[in-house]
């Protein structure tokens, strides 16, 4: 035990820490992809048209809360602000999961269920990350993100198995109840984390928890716009998001005509977040630090687009799902294992109240908003009759700019 966690770069001091921070993500992204294929699921029956007007619905609900997530970082404790995250989605999957049972034909409850999680999947992700980055610099975010991003893996990998062996016998909502309680055992897991990073002599900067931050509910926005380096961040993450959204319609399409039965459907997107999760998991216990360490940022942040832009280049040739499958399962890992603890890297040269306020606006609001012009945009492009090919070359196109503005952001970052 002790080679491997030094092998893994981790302290004698930091154990503790990094074990809580490992079980707090676990349960929240477990939590999470436990939803996922039943989303999907949603998604598949509604239509891509309706799925893309929910999107647009999904982003102007991000830009209604974010906001309201603004004004309690600045008067409430920030402990409390992201316990109550946890515990607001939970309680809003237990009311769901009462409402679907009722009348499982409930349409408008399924798009409710659909906008919802779509998301507070970024606001607990976020809200994560955030403690995080307000808690390590830039030394420890290189070594130890990639330990505790494996956490929310581990996570994402007993989901999918779980989704599979439970949705027949308990149902959706039987799912939204199970995904609830998770995420009650996340704030006791954030509670412990907490004490601990208190406790911890080489979190230097874990005092200010109890202290709310003050300013501005709205100061993410102009603290966005003062920022070129905070602009370029809300590039990528447009950019990003709009690579997975080509990718995610063409995947409901392919999934629809591929799979007639919806049960079988939600099986296949758990068995796809299953070996993605895997994936990630291997790469992020093995390459991921080091890669941090030893050849930098950079290639965190470029890897994943220079692969898509392949993917598109394929899907362009031959488009049917088994090609679609293996390129959703490269980005989906990669972004988890590479793109997202490379993203986190660069928060942590930023000041407190960038990191609550204008990171949260980032990650929730701008990504949002990047899928809805996405989907429109594809769909305006679907109705000129373009094709599918031709559609997976403006995919390709977007990733390379994707690229470029990831090399940008890492220069950026490394000269401080």
């Amino acid at each position: 035990m002790e080679t491997w966690l030094g092998r893994l770069a981790i302290r004698p001091e930091e154990r503790v820490t990094v074990a809580a921070a490992f079980l707090l993500f676990f349960c929240v992204l477990c939590g999470y992809f436990m939803l996922r294929p039943v989303r999907e699921t949603i998604g598949t029956v509604l239509g891509e048209g309706e799925v893309e007007d929910l999107f647009v619905a999904t982003a102007l609900a991000s830009i209604a809360l974010v906001p309201l997530y603004g004004w309690a970082c600045a008067r409430l404790p920030r402990a409390t602000v992201l316990a109550s995250v946890y515990g607001i989605f939970g309680v809003s999957l237990l009311v769901l999961a009462m409402v679907m049972q009722a009348d499982p034909g409930d349409l408008a409850a399924a798009k409710f269920f659909y906008v919802w999680i779509s998301v507070f999947n970024l606001f607990v992700v976020s809200v994560f990350w955030t403690l995080m980055v307000d808690r390590m610099d830039d030394e420890r975010a290189r070594r130890l993100f990639g330990i505790v991003a494996a956490g929310g893996t581990t996570g994402g990998l007993v989901a999918p198995v779980a989704t599979d062996l439970l949705i027949v016998p308990i149902g959706r909502t039987g799912i939204l109840v199970v995904s609830a309680c998770l995420f009650g055992v996340a704030i006791l897991c954030q509670a412990m984390l907490l004490r601990h990073l208190r406790r911890d002599p080489a979190a230097a900067r874990s005092v200010g928890l109890e202290r709310p931050i003050g300013g501005n509910p709205f100061a993410g926005i102009t603290l966005v716009l003062r920022s070129p380096y905070l602009l370029g961040f809300c590039a990528f993450v447009l950019l990003l998001a709009s690579t997975t959204t080509f990718l995610y319609f063409e995947q409901l399409r392919l999934v629809t005509e591929t799979f007639p039965d919806e049960n079988q459907r939600t099986q296949v997107f758990a068995r796809i977040d299953f070996t993605v999760q895997a994936l990630t998991l291997a790469t992020q216990l093995l390459f991921t630090g080091a890669i941090a360490r030893r050849l930098g940022i950079a290639v965190l942040l470029c890897s994943v687009p220079i692969a898509m832009m392949g993917g598109f280049l394929a899907l362009a040739v031959v488009a049917n799902f088994w090609v679609l499958a293996i390129v959703m399962i490269v980005r989906r890992a990669g972004e988890y294992a590479l793109t997202r603890p490379g993203r986190e890297i660069l928060f942590t040269s930023v000041d407190t109240e960038a990191k609550y306020k204008a990171k949260n606006l980032i990650d929730v609001v701008v990504y949002r908003g990047g899928d809805a012009l996405s989907a429109q945009l594809r769909g305006g492009l679907r109705a000129s009759e373009m094709t599918v090919a031709s559609l997976a070359l403006v995919g390709a196109g977007i990733a390379f700019v994707w690229a470029l503005v990831g090399y940008w952001l890492a220069r950026r970052h490394s000269r401080g």
